[in-house]
C-alpha cells in the first residue's frame, strides 16, 4: 500500500479525504472526511512522535535512540505541540500575565532585601498583588 499523501502533487495544495473504502468487503463510503489531527505533522515529526511514544516520553531516552542533546529533543517535541495547534508553556501569549506578577514579585523582594520595606509592608504589598490578579 502507498504512503497517504497530504499536499497535492501538482499545487501543494492541502488534500481532503473524500473516499473510504473496506478492503475485506468492498464497501465504499464518499464525502468529505476530516484528517486526523496527528496527519497534519511533517514525516520527520510523525517519526519524532513514534520514538517518543516508543520510548514512553523519556527524553533521556529519545536523545540516546536518536543521538541528539536534550535541546534538540525539547525543540522537536515543541514543534510538535506547535504543529497540533497547542499553546506552548512559556510562549509569550500563555506568559504574559504571569510575567507580570513574577516581576512584580521579585521587586518587592528585592526591595525587602535592600531594607527599603519591612516585612510587613512587603507582605502586604505581595497581598495586594494576589488580589489584584484575582479579580
Amino acid at each position: 500500500m502507498r504512503p497517504l499523501l497530504l499536499k497535492c502533487p501538482s499545487c501543494d495544495g492541502a488534500l481532503t479525504v473524500a473516499r473510504l473504502e473496506c478492503p475485506r468487503c468492498g464497501i465504499a463510503i464518499e464525502g468529505d472526511f476530516a484528517m486526523p489531527t496527528l496527519l497534519r505533522l511533517s514525516p520527520a515529526q510523525i517519526d519524532f512522535v513514534e520514538v517518543f511514544i516508543k520510548n514512553r516520553g523519556s527524553i533521556r531516552d529519545v536523545e540516546r535512540e536518536l543521538g541528539v542533546s536534550y535541546p534538540t529533543v525539547r525543540g522537536r517535541l515543541d514543534d510538535v505541540i506547535r504543529a497540533l495547534g497547542y499553546p506552548l508553556k512559556g510562549d509569550a501569549a500563555d506568559e504574559a500575565p504571569a510575567d507580570d506578577s513574577a516581576a512584580n514579585r521579585r521587586s518587592v523582594l528585592a526591595e525587602l532585601k535592600s531594607g527599603r520595606l519591612s516585612p510587613e509592608e512587603a507582605l502586604a504589598k505581595l497581598n495586594e498583588t494576589s488580589s489584584d490578579k484575582n479579580r
